[in-house]
Protein backbone atom coordinates (compact mmCIF):
# COMPACT_ATOMS: atom_id res chain seq x y z
CA UNK A 1 0.00 0.00 0.00
CA UNK A 2 1.27 3.35 -1.16
CA UNK A 3 -0.14 6.90 -0.43
CA UNK A 4 -1.74 7.78 -3.51
CA UNK A 5 -5.24 7.44 -3.61
CA UNK A 6 -6.43 4.32 -4.17
CA UNK A 7 -9.47 2.99 -6.16
CA UNK A 8 -10.90 -0.31 -5.80
CA UNK A 9 -13.39 -0.39 -8.90
CA UNK A 10 -15.19 -2.74 -11.87
CA UNK A 11 -18.31 -4.71 -12.66
CA UNK A 12 -19.79 -6.60 -9.67
CA UNK A 13 -19.46 -10.00 -10.95
CA UNK A 14 -17.85 -12.19 -13.73
CA UNK A 15 -20.63 -11.37 -16.41
CA UNK A 16 -18.09 -12.79 -19.06
CA UNK A 17 -14.50 -12.50 -19.85
CA UNK A 18 -15.18 -9.76 -22.57
CA UNK A 19 -16.84 -7.79 -20.18
CA UNK A 20 -14.58 -7.35 -17.56
CA UNK A 21 -11.21 -7.10 -19.71
CA UNK A 22 -13.18 -4.41 -21.29
CA UNK A 23 -13.99 -2.49 -18.31
CA UNK A 24 -10.50 -2.94 -16.65
CA UNK A 25 -9.02 -1.33 -19.73
CA UNK A 26 -10.96 1.62 -19.94
CA UNK A 27 -10.78 2.07 -15.98
CA UNK A 28 -6.74 1.78 -16.04
CA UNK A 29 -7.30 4.41 -18.75
CA UNK A 30 -9.30 6.84 -16.30
CA UNK A 31 -7.05 6.30 -13.47
CA UNK A 32 -3.81 6.48 -15.21
CA UNK A 33 -4.87 9.76 -16.19
CA UNK A 34 -5.42 10.74 -12.30
CA UNK A 35 -2.41 8.77 -11.00
CA UNK A 36 -4.76 6.78 -8.81
CA UNK A 37 -3.33 3.59 -7.81
CA UNK A 38 -5.61 1.39 -9.63
CA UNK A 39 -7.12 -2.20 -8.15
CA UNK A 40 -9.74 -4.16 -10.77
CA UNK A 41 -12.44 -6.30 -8.63
CA UNK A 42 -14.97 -8.57 -9.42
CA UNK A 43 -16.51 -11.52 -8.06
CA UNK A 44 -16.01 -14.90 -9.38
CA UNK A 45 -19.03 -15.88 -7.25
CA UNK A 46 -21.84 -14.12 -5.87
CA UNK A 47 -22.63 -16.29 -3.04
CA UNK A 48 -24.87 -13.82 -1.35
CA UNK A 49 -27.56 -13.13 -4.20
CA UNK A 50 -30.96 -12.72 -2.54
CA UNK A 51 -32.67 -15.34 -4.66
CA UNK A 52 -31.06 -18.67 -5.36
CA UNK A 53 -32.14 -17.86 -9.04
CA UNK A 54 -30.03 -15.03 -9.10
CA UNK A 55 -26.78 -15.17 -11.63
CA UNK A 56 -23.62 -16.17 -9.45
CA UNK A 57 -20.87 -15.56 -11.64
CA UNK A 58 -18.48 -18.44 -13.33
CA UNK A 59 -17.21 -19.97 -10.29
CA UNK A 60 -13.50 -20.50 -8.55
CA UNK A 61 -11.74 -21.94 -10.77
CA UNK A 62 -12.71 -20.27 -14.57
CA UNK A 63 -13.42 -16.67 -12.57
CA UNK A 64 -9.50 -17.50 -11.55
CA UNK A 65 -8.59 -18.01 -14.99
CA UNK A 66 -10.30 -14.71 -16.07
CA UNK A 67 -8.76 -12.44 -13.49
CA UNK A 68 -5.57 -13.92 -14.38
CA UNK A 69 -6.02 -12.78 -17.91
CA UNK A 70 -7.35 -9.17 -16.70
CA UNK A 71 -4.04 -8.76 -14.26
CA UNK A 72 -2.02 -9.53 -17.23
CA UNK A 73 -3.46 -8.33 -20.41
CA UNK A 74 -4.19 -5.02 -18.49
CA UNK A 75 -1.38 -5.24 -16.24
CA UNK A 76 -3.59 -4.53 -13.08
CA UNK A 77 -3.69 -5.39 -9.60
CA UNK A 78 -6.71 -7.56 -8.61
CA UNK A 79 -9.23 -7.37 -5.79
CA UNK A 80 -11.54 -9.99 -5.24
CA UNK A 81 -13.76 -11.76 -2.05
CA UNK A 82 -14.02 -14.86 -1.10
CA UNK A 83 -16.62 -16.41 0.95
CA UNK A 84 -15.26 -19.63 2.41
CA UNK A 85 -11.53 -20.55 4.21
CA UNK A 86 -10.20 -22.77 1.65
CA UNK A 87 -10.72 -20.25 -0.90
CA UNK A 88 -8.09 -17.92 0.28
CA UNK A 89 -5.10 -19.72 -0.83
CA UNK A 90 -5.93 -20.37 -4.53
CA UNK A 91 -7.45 -16.60 -4.49
CA UNK A 92 -4.08 -15.52 -2.99
CA UNK A 93 -2.67 -16.50 -6.04
CA UNK A 94 -3.80 -13.95 -8.47
CA UNK A 95 -5.34 -11.34 -6.24
CA UNK A 96 -3.50 -8.47 -4.54
CA UNK A 97 -6.56 -7.53 -2.23
CA UNK A 98 -8.54 -10.38 -0.45
CA UNK A 99 -11.58 -8.91 0.25
CA UNK A 100 -14.21 -10.34 2.87
CA UNK A 101 -17.98 -9.82 2.65
CA UNK A 102 -19.91 -7.28 4.93
CA UNK A 103 -22.26 -10.52 6.01
CA UNK A 104 -19.08 -12.51 7.06
CA UNK A 105 -16.58 -10.12 8.54
CA UNK A 106 -17.21 -12.30 12.32
CA UNK A 107 -16.29 -15.16 10.40
CA UNK A 108 -12.87 -16.22 12.01
CA UNK A 109 -11.86 -19.01 10.12
CA UNK A 110 -12.21 -16.75 7.05
CA UNK A 111 -10.44 -14.15 8.42
CA UNK A 112 -7.55 -16.40 9.89
CA UNK A 113 -7.25 -18.39 6.35
CA UNK A 114 -7.26 -14.99 4.57
CA UNK A 115 -4.92 -13.19 6.94
CA UNK A 116 -2.40 -15.71 6.99
CA UNK A 117 -2.10 -15.23 2.56
CA UNK A 118 -0.32 -12.12 3.53
CA UNK A 119 -2.43 -10.65 1.15
CA UNK A 120 -3.77 -7.24 1.31
CA UNK A 121 -7.82 -8.26 3.57
CA UNK A 122 -10.43 -5.70 2.47
CA UNK A 123 -12.89 -6.21 5.61
CA UNK A 124 -16.36 -4.96 4.67
CA UNK A 125 -18.24 -3.66 7.87
CA UNK A 126 -21.50 -5.45 8.28
CA UNK A 127 -24.46 -3.65 8.09
CA UNK A 128 -25.60 -4.12 11.46
CA UNK A 129 -21.84 -3.96 13.21
CA UNK A 130 -21.33 -0.35 15.27
CA UNK A 131 -17.75 1.21 13.86
CA UNK A 132 -16.04 0.20 17.04
CA UNK A 133 -16.69 -3.42 16.40
CA UNK A 134 -14.65 -3.41 14.02
CA UNK A 135 -11.57 -3.65 17.13
CA UNK A 136 -12.50 -7.49 16.94
CA UNK A 137 -11.81 -7.83 13.32
CA UNK A 138 -8.65 -6.55 13.60
CA UNK A 139 -7.55 -8.24 16.49
CA UNK A 140 -8.74 -11.51 14.15
CA UNK A 141 -6.27 -10.29 11.32
CA UNK A 142 -3.56 -9.30 13.64
CA UNK A 143 -3.45 -12.96 15.09
CA UNK A 144 -2.12 -13.89 11.54
CA UNK A 145 0.94 -11.53 11.32
CA UNK A 146 -1.02 -9.98 8.97
CA UNK A 147 -1.09 -5.95 9.21
CA UNK A 148 -1.79 -4.98 4.83
CA UNK A 149 -5.27 -4.67 6.40
CA UNK A 150 -7.80 -2.12 5.13
CA UNK A 151 -11.52 -1.30 6.21
CA UNK A 152 -14.32 -0.64 4.59
CA UNK A 153 -17.23 1.32 5.55
CA UNK A 154 -20.65 0.50 3.77
CA UNK A 155 -23.78 1.71 5.55
CA UNK A 156 -25.80 0.48 8.19
CA UNK A 157 -29.18 -0.88 8.01
CA UNK A 158 -31.87 1.53 9.29
CA UNK A 159 -35.06 -0.01 8.94
CA UNK A 160 -36.63 -2.18 6.47
CA UNK A 161 -34.73 -2.69 2.76
CA UNK A 162 -32.72 0.37 3.65
CA UNK A 163 -29.44 1.56 5.06
CA UNK A 164 -27.50 4.91 5.82
CA UNK A 165 -24.17 6.07 6.22
CA UNK A 166 -22.93 7.53 9.18
CA UNK A 167 -19.73 9.49 8.34
CA UNK A 168 -18.65 9.31 12.13
CA UNK A 169 -17.80 5.86 11.57
CA UNK A 170 -15.29 6.48 9.06
CA UNK A 171 -13.59 8.73 11.97
CA UNK A 172 -13.72 5.78 14.48
CA UNK A 173 -12.44 3.03 12.51
CA UNK A 174 -9.31 4.82 11.59
CA UNK A 175 -8.85 5.43 15.38
CA UNK A 176 -7.56 1.68 14.75
CA UNK A 177 -4.39 2.81 12.86
CA UNK A 178 -5.10 1.41 9.32
CA UNK A 179 -6.52 2.90 5.86
CA UNK A 180 -10.48 3.39 5.60
CA UNK A 181 -12.14 2.31 1.87
CA UNK A 182 -15.76 3.63 1.25
CA UNK A 183 -17.88 1.29 -0.71
CA UNK A 184 -19.75 4.23 -2.61
CA UNK A 185 -22.36 1.71 -4.23
CA UNK A 186 -23.08 -0.82 -2.23
CA UNK A 187 -24.08 1.76 0.54
CA UNK A 188 -26.52 3.31 -1.99
CA UNK A 189 -28.22 -0.45 -1.48
CA UNK A 190 -31.56 -1.45 -0.61
CA UNK A 191 -30.65 -4.45 -0.19
CA UNK A 192 -33.60 -7.37 -1.08
CA UNK A 193 -36.05 -3.90 -2.11
CA UNK A 194 -37.20 -5.58 -5.75
CA UNK A 195 -38.58 -9.26 -3.63
CA UNK A 196 -36.08 -11.05 -5.38
CA UNK A 197 -33.09 -8.62 -6.19
CA UNK A 198 -31.60 -6.08 -4.06
CA UNK A 199 -32.69 -1.86 -5.15
CA UNK A 200 -30.53 1.21 -4.66
CA UNK A 201 -30.03 4.65 -6.38
CA UNK A 202 -26.82 4.96 -8.31
CA UNK A 203 -27.92 9.11 -8.37
CA UNK A 204 -26.48 8.81 -5.00
CA UNK A 205 -22.93 7.26 -5.18
CA UNK A 206 -20.93 10.30 -6.08
CA UNK A 207 -22.58 12.45 -3.08
CA UNK A 208 -21.64 9.99 -0.32
CA UNK A 209 -18.36 9.73 -2.17
CA UNK A 210 -17.68 13.02 -1.64
CA UNK A 211 -18.80 12.97 1.84
CA UNK A 212 -16.51 10.11 2.77
CA UNK A 213 -13.29 11.46 1.59
CA UNK A 214 -14.40 15.07 3.30
CA UNK A 215 -14.19 13.14 6.55
CA UNK A 216 -11.20 11.66 6.23
CA UNK A 217 -11.79 8.41 3.86
CA UNK A 218 -8.82 7.08 2.09
CA UNK A 219 -10.06 5.21 -0.97
CA UNK A 220 -13.09 4.38 -2.40
CA UNK A 221 -14.50 1.14 -3.88
CA UNK A 222 -16.95 1.66 -6.56
CA UNK A 223 -18.75 -0.85 -8.62
CA UNK A 224 -18.41 -0.55 -12.22
CA UNK A 225 -20.21 -1.53 -15.37
CA UNK A 226 -20.60 -0.55 -19.35
CA UNK A 227 -24.40 -0.78 -19.24
CA UNK A 228 -25.77 -1.13 -15.44
CA UNK A 229 -29.55 -1.15 -16.28
CA UNK A 230 -28.89 -4.51 -18.13
CA UNK A 231 -26.21 -6.06 -15.17
CA UNK A 232 -26.80 -9.18 -14.26
CA UNK A 233 -26.04 -7.95 -10.32
CA UNK A 234 -26.64 -4.96 -8.60
CA UNK A 235 -26.96 -2.80 -11.31
CA UNK A 236 -29.11 -0.18 -9.62
CA UNK A 237 -26.18 0.83 -7.61
CA UNK A 238 -23.73 0.26 -10.16
CA UNK A 239 -21.62 3.44 -11.46
CA UNK A 240 -21.77 3.51 -15.32
CA UNK A 241 -18.37 3.04 -17.25
CA UNK A 242 -18.56 6.24 -19.53
CA UNK A 243 -19.64 8.78 -16.39
CA UNK A 244 -16.41 7.51 -14.38
CA UNK A 245 -13.97 10.05 -15.07
CA UNK A 246 -16.36 12.74 -14.60
CA UNK A 247 -17.18 11.34 -10.74
CA UNK A 248 -13.65 10.68 -10.23
CA UNK A 249 -12.54 14.21 -11.39
CA UNK A 250 -14.47 15.77 -9.12
CA UNK A 251 -13.87 13.63 -5.95
CA UNK A 252 -10.42 14.04 -6.55
CA UNK A 253 -10.46 17.78 -5.95
CA UNK A 254 -12.07 17.05 -2.07
CA UNK A 255 -9.17 14.79 -1.86
CA UNK A 256 -6.31 17.23 -2.55
CA UNK A 257 -8.18 19.65 -0.92
CA UNK A 258 -8.60 17.24 2.40
CA UNK A 259 -4.83 15.82 2.20
CA UNK A 260 -3.10 19.00 0.86
CA UNK A 261 -1.32 19.71 4.11
CA UNK A 262 -0.85 16.12 5.28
Amino acid sequence: MNNKFMLIAGPCVIESEELVLKTASKIKEVTEKFGIDYYFKSSFDKANRTSVDSFRGPGLERGLEILKKVKDECNVKIATDIHEPNQAEPVSKVADIIQIPAFLCRQTDLLVSAGKTGKIINVKKAQFLAPWDMKNVVDKLESTGNRNILLCERGTSFGYNNLVVDMTGIVEMKKFGYPVVFDATHSVQKPGAKGTTTGGNREYVEYLAKAAIAVGADSLFMEVHPDPDNALSDGPNMVRLDNLEDILSRILKIYEAVNHNE
